[in-house]
């Protein structure tokens, strides 16, 4: 292999394992969120699926 082509390789590895362990260490310190912010209104209606049209 060329200098080039393992100065690449070393990069693409760095970046690919360096997110996961980021996103690891970033999910370990917040797994879950305990709160959520206000939204909207439920009015309690059944979560009905999209409309179906006979076309």
């Amino acid at each position: 292999m060329t200098p080039i082509a393992i100065t690449f390789l070393v990069l693409a590895i760095v970046v690919v394992w360096g997110g996961l362990i980021a996103s690891v260490l970033f999910l370990a310190r917040q797994p879950e969120r305990a709160e959520f912010p206000a939204g909207g209104t439920d009015d309690h209606r059944e979560d009905a699926g999209p409309v179906e049209r006979d076309t």
